[in-house]
């Protein structure tokens, strides 16, 4: 046999992790062309040229999966926008001989980094114990010699396999590769770990491909790597292996291709900070040496006022408030958070996308009625059903009765289909589509009844029906199944008992008795669930593959709103791109949108589309992705909710990625979140922290980059107002140590209910309105401060020790106030809770120090009894301010309406 490479899919190493794309590996050619090109026939290949191609195009195994090292995470934790400017100023405190506040950043940042670093890697770590493993071995035809007869089937390691291997697949096989159909009987596959589906799929040999694309899973000759044998049996022959299976394709592509919600808007704020602390040590320097004749001395100083604005606690309270988040739900629910910053993500959701299978459904059918030809509820009809799935799965010894036929069977109940004796069986035949069992009942001596059950219109075409009849039944037919049920339709036949073997040419004559109507069974938390969502403000998408009746029909089950379709103005109703700018509008509320509909819009038109549909139907992985991408587009934070290798692309197009713990390997390294199953009821857990996580970052972020704010813009006007440095560094330092483990607080803090009712979003335009409002509130009550100082200072031989111990003092009971009354927007109780304790603490330290021993080492003077007295007022009067702006700035922000 040549050496020639075989073309196609076996494509050169260093395009190994490209999908395959030969026409063989495409599904395009017969089975005999495909033998040809890959060089090989029915016996299967040579052992000598096996090991030819193993040793030149490598082992069939999946490309390896290299968990991230702590170390690399560590570093990589550094890339953060507020890490790097923190390790930035700690550098160049440590340069300019500003030791303790050189110190107190770098170990900050090293904390902050090793808090997130430890979270992920045990995340990480979790992952690595739910990994599954692919097919481990495989029966393979090969022969010893070239011109010899064709060895028997024999077990070899799936890692051996190569393309042109002829193998043979039988029940509870697992697919070890990607191959076309040569020969099969019965075949039918669970192909979930691919398409997500819960159905087997059935499979059968064609002769001759129609030449179409309809997406490689929808082809019935193609089998992949990742499906399993439910039952039946094949003989394949082996077109891609290892890397160039479209399973290891999806393996390639986990990585997100763009930053998430939380991404983005951290360094929107951080660049905004950035800005501002570039731009105040200059100003302090050079209004230092305009005013004052200072020089380099001030640099200290300045570096200490940029420290001031950075929010030095920020890392770190956010790392600790989402690590203890992610600890909550790993405990309390199941669900593992891999990425950190995807908890706060999942609180910032306001859409969540869905398959209907497994997730509103419960991945089984149930018997909804048996009626018969008039549609009158007929039990006789699934008595027969039951019958024909019972006897058919005991004398065809299938392993196990498909979804279908166990639904009967459950339904059947005290209906024994034993009280009839089985006498032969024809299994479901993909080309046939249907099955039949041949009974003896009793008291009919000489007589067999044959039993059919498959689908309406192979059914009826062997039924002794006239022609308007039997159009009748297919139009009873289709008004049930419009509504999203699946039929079975069920006949007999009475024929005189023989010896010799039934075959299908016997299913004729049939005398039609009715049909089994079977839906989708609701899964029992989502009906709730889907409320918990909606009165949370998460809208819901249904992407499925699924019929796009079944899917509406599931949806009004459960209540959700179906919501419409935007369609063309002029367009009658059919679906169109954008045409010369025409604008449209919702003309068919709660339309189905489908794959070909998608298909038909530009990515503008889908982008207004998505606003008004609910349901997605007939979706392939890259409708799914552009949905997605859509809604995303429209300022949407979406989460995507899926187990398939043909989620992986939405997944990855998603801002949060979430998986049930049953998912495909692939589709686990791909996704952020995993739930132990896959239940809405636990994506609602998971939103729910992440809100509670969310609303602690943004009350954070509100309180101190104000705070910090205010406090920058007072030492500016200090410096330039004064003749003396208004805080010294070792100052500046010690006051920004109170109030960073001060800070430390809002990552245990509790959150009004009012924040979980709302996604919870950093948007850095309305924080920089926030902290921009109560920053210069603060800076007022700052200069206040001045004035009080300078009445109160008059008299002091050390006015300068005076004026840094008051302004200390000041700084840490107004940021004391800020922490209360700038918390929430809503009381929730009056038990005191860590913020409340940790302000306390502030206040206490603010009064005390500079009356200990530590003061006069900080070059702090005790102040005077009338300082204290006009301070009070000034607090006051800083309070209600407070209170005043925060009512005004709630108001505002309730009379904004939010985007649906």
């Amino acid at each position: 046999m040549p050496e020639t490479a075989p073309p196609g899919p076996l494509v050169p190493e260093t395009e190994g992790r490209r999908a395959p794309s030969g026409p063989e590996a495409d599904g395009l050619l017969t089975a005999l062309q495909v033998l040809r090109r890959l060089d090989s026939g029915p016996r299967g290949l040579t052992e000598s040229e096996a090991e030819r191609r193993l040793a030149r195009y490598g082992e069939n195994v999946l490309p390896a999966w290299r968990p991230i090292t702590w170390t690399r995470r560590f570093l990589r934790s550094l890339r953060d926008p507020f890490t790097a400017v923190l390790l930035c100023l700690g550098l160049i405190s440590v340069t300019v001989a500003a030791w303790g506040t050189g110190c107190v950043i770098l170990l900050l940042v090293a904390v902050s980094c090793v808090l997130r670093s430890t979270g992920e890697h045990r995340a990480d770590r979790a992952m690595a114990a739910l990994r599954e493993t692919v097919a481990t071995t495989a029966t393979v035809l090969r022969r010893t010699d070239p011109d010899g007869p064709a060895a028997g089937p024999r077990e070899i390691p799936a890692d051996e396999l190569v393309p042109g291997d002829v193998i043979r697949l039988g029940p509870g096989d697992l697919v070890p590769a990607d191959v076309q159909l040569l020969r099969a009987a019965g075949l039918r596959l669970h192909e979930a770990a691919l398409t997500g589906e819960s159905a087997p799929v059935a499979k059968y040999p064609l002769d001759a491909p129609d030449g179409s694309r309809p997406g490689p899973f929808a082809q019935p000759h193609m089998c992949f790597l990742g499906s399993s044998v439910s039952y039946g049996s094949a003989t394949a022959v082996v077109v891609a292996t290892g890397p160039r299976t479209r399973f290891a394709s999806a393996h390639g592509t986990t990585a997100r291709g763009r930053d998430s919600a939380f991404d983005q808007a951290v360094h929107g704020i951080s660049w905004t900070l950035i800005r501002f602390m570039l731009l105040t040590p200059p100003l302090v320097l050079m209004a230092g040496a305009a005013l004052h004749g200072r020089g380099l001395e001030t640099l200290p100083f300045a570096v200490a006022v940029a420290v001031g604005l950075t929010p030095e606690m920020l890392p770190v309270v956010v790392t600790t408030v989402l690590a203890r988040g992610a600890a909550r739900l790993a405990r309390d629910h199941r669900v593992i958070v891999k990425r950190l910053p995807a908890l706060h993500d999942l609180g910032s959701v306001d859409v969540l996308c869905l398959d209907k299978t497994g997730t509103l459904t419960q991945d089984r059918p149930v018997v909804a009625r048996a009626v018969d030809a008039h549609g009158r509820d007929a039990p006789e009809v699934l008595h027969w059903a039951a019958v024909n799935a019972w006897w058919t799965l005991q004398l065809a010894e299938l392993p196990t009765p498909d979804a279908l036929d166990e639904a009967i069977l459950d339904e059947a109940g005290d209906a024994d289909p034993r009280d009839c004796d089985g006498v032969a069986a024809l299994p479901f035949d993909p080309v046939r589509r249907l099955a039949t069992a041949v009974v003896r009942r009793p008291g009919r001596l000489g007589t067999h009844t044959l039993v059919v059950k498959g689908a309406v219109e192979n059914v009826l075409e062997r039924c002794a029906l006239d022609d308007a009849e039997r159009d009748r039944l297919l139009d009873l037919a289709a008004r049930e199944a419009d509504t999203g049920a699946r039929l079975l339709a069920v006949a007999v036949a009475e024929r005189p008992a023989r010896h010799r073997d039934y075959t299908p040419a016997d299913e004729r004559g049939l005398t039609f008795l009715g049909f089994v109507v079977l839906r989708d069974a609701l899964a029992p938390t989502a009906a709730e669930a889907l409320g918990s969502l909606a009165h949370r403000g998460v809208s819901v998408r249904i992407l499925t593959g699924d019929h796009p009746g079944t899917a509406a029909h599931t949806c009004r089950e459960l209540g959700l709103d179906m919501g419409g379709v935007l369609t063309a103005p002029d367009s009658g109703g059919a679906l169109a791109g954008l045409d010369n700018g025409q604008r449209f509008t919702t003309l068919d509320p709660g339309r189905v949108l489908t794959a070909e509909d998608i298909d038909l819009l530009d990515d503008a038109a889908l982008a207004e589309a998505v606003r008004h549909t609910t349901v997605f139907a007939r979706c392939a992985p890259e409708h799914k992705a552009r949905v997605v991408t859509a809604l995303r587009a429209q300022g949407h934070v979406t989460g995507f909710l899926g187990d398939g290798v043909n989620d992986v692309p939405a997944l990855r197009a998603a801002d949060v990625g979430i998986c049930p713990n049953g998912a495909v390997a692939v589709v686990r390294d791909t996704a952020d979140v995993v739930l132990a199953e896959k239940d809405l009821a636990a994506v609602d857990h998971a939103i729910t922290a992440g809100r509670h996580s969310g609303g602690n970052i943004a009350t954070y972020l509100h309180l101190t980059l104000s705070s910090n704010l205010g406090n920058v813009i007072a030492m500016l006007a200090a410096a330039l107002l004064l003749p003396f440095l208004p805080m010294l560094p070792a100052q500046v330092l010690v006051q920004n140590l109170c109030f960073d483990a001060a800070q430390l607080a809002f990552a245990y803090d509790h959150p009004s209910p009012a924040a979980l009712q709302a996604p919870t979003r950093l948007q850095p335009r309305g924080f920089l309105r926030f902290i921009t409002a109560f920053g210069l509130l603060n800076a007022l009550a700052d200069v206040a401060t001045f004035a009080v100082l300078l009445v109160s200072t008059r008299a002091s031989d050390d006015a300068q020790g005076v004026f840094h111990a008051g302004w200390f003092t000041e700084n840490l009971l107004t940021q004391a106030l800020v922490m209360l009354l700038l918390r929430s927007t809503r009381r929730d109780g009056t038990a005191p809770g860590p913020v409340r304790h940790a302000a306390a603490a502030l206040a206490v330290i603010g009064i005390l120090l500079p009356l200990t021993p530590l003061g006069p080492m900080l070059a702090m003077t005790p102040l005077p009894p009338l300082y204290y007295l006009l301070l009070a007022v000034v607090l006051a009067l800083y309070a209600a301010a407070l209170r005043a702006a925060r009512s005004r700035y709630d108001k505002h922000r309730t009379a904004v309406p939010r985007s649906a």
